[in-house]
């Protein structure tokens, strides 16, 4: 069971990343075709392309806050020692939490009155709340990588060891 969890905690991100991307290039493939040579489209091919866009930039920023792989300008932290980062890492991480927890909050109470309607998508017909859950989905994904990440912060700051900075893009 443990090595279940190891893997989800390790792939969970990048196996659903690998399904929503594969689902949007071929509908979008199948979609160009369908209009190029039979100067036919649908509306449901490109509603499943945006939800599909919208379920890849939340869970890609999960997976960002799990690699430390957000943008950010760390010129100054080059020039501080290795607690002083540690503590930088973990104030920054500290108020993304906050952000993130007011945003699930809204984002849940919008997906909550959409399920109290029950809107639908105007091409697939099926309940917009599915796709309105992207957000709130992401910001728990969010949340549960940052907690991560400050546990891993405060541990590798006790023990002494320099604090996790992610893959850099540039060196």
């Amino acid at each position: 069971m443990s090595r279940i969890l190891k893997a989800l905690n390790e792939n969970a991100e990048r196996w659903a990343l690998l399904v929503f991307y594969i689902m949007l290039v071929s509908t979008m493939f199948i979609e160009v075709l369908r209009r190029e040579i039979f100067s036919y489209s649908s509306i449901w091919g490109e509603e499943i392309v945006r939800y599909s866009f919208i379920y890849l930039a939340w869970i890609g920023c999960a997976a960002a806050v799990r690699e430390r792989g957000h943008i950010r300008i760390d010129v100054l932290l080059e020039y501080v020692g290795p607690r002083v980062k540690a503590v930088i890492y973990i104030f920054g991480d500290i108020v993304m939490l906050i952000v993130s927890v007011i945003a699930l909050y809204y984002s849940y109470e919008t997906l909550h009155v959409a399920m109290k309607f029950g809107n639908v998508t105007h091409g697939l017909r099926i309940d917009q709340a599915w796709f309105l859950a992207a957000v709130p989905i992401g910001f728990a994904l969010v949340i549960f990588r940052i907690i991560q990440s400050l546990i891993r912060d405060f541990n590798d700051l006790r023990n002494g060891r320099p604090v996790y900075e992610g893959d850099k893009l540039f060196d």
